[in-house]
C-alpha cells in the first residue's frame, strides 16, 4: 500500500515537473519572439524615417543601426537578416535597407548609371 502511494507521488512530481518545464520554455519563447518582432519593427521604422526623403542614403551600416536604435551590433544583424522587409546589400560593405526601396541602388545610395 504504501509503496503504491509512493510511486504515484514520485509519478505525480515527475508528470507536473515536466509540464512545468514545458510551460517554462514556452513562456520564454513568446517573449523571445515579441522582442524580435519589437526591435525589428523599431528597426524598420528608423529606416523607413532616414531613408524617406529623396536625396538620403537608403543603405544603412550595421554600427549606425545599432547605435540609433540602443542595440548591439551582433543583435542588428540577426534582426535584420530574420527580418522580411530588410535585406542586406550584395556589396562588400555590411549595409541594410529596405526591401523594394534600395534593391535598385548601390551601397551608397546613389542609382547606376544605365538604370534610370
Amino acid at each position: 500500500m504504501v509503496a503504491d502511494t509512493v510511486g504515484d507521488g514520485i509519478f505525480i512530481g515527475a508528470a507536473g515537473g515536466a509540464a512545468a518545464g514545458v510551460i517554462i520554455w514556452l513562456i520564454d519563447r513568446l517573449r523571445d519572439c515579441e522582442l524580435e518582432w519589437r526591435e525589428g519593427r523599431r528597426i524598420l521604422q528608423w529606416l523607413e524615417a532616414v531613408s524617406a526623403r529623396e536625396d538620403a542614403l537608403k543603405w544603412r551600416s550595421t554600427r549606425a543601426i545599432a547605435s540609433y536604435n540602443n542595440l548591439t551590433e551582433d543583435r542588428v544583424r540577426y534582426v535584420c537578416s530574420r527580418h522580411e522587409r530588410i535585406v542586406l546589400s550584395t556589396g562588400n560593405s555590411e549595409v541594410w535597407a529596405i526591401k523594394g526601396r534600395a534593391r535598385d541602388m548601390d551601397h551608397s545610395g546613389v542609382v547606376p548609371r544605365g538604370t534610370t
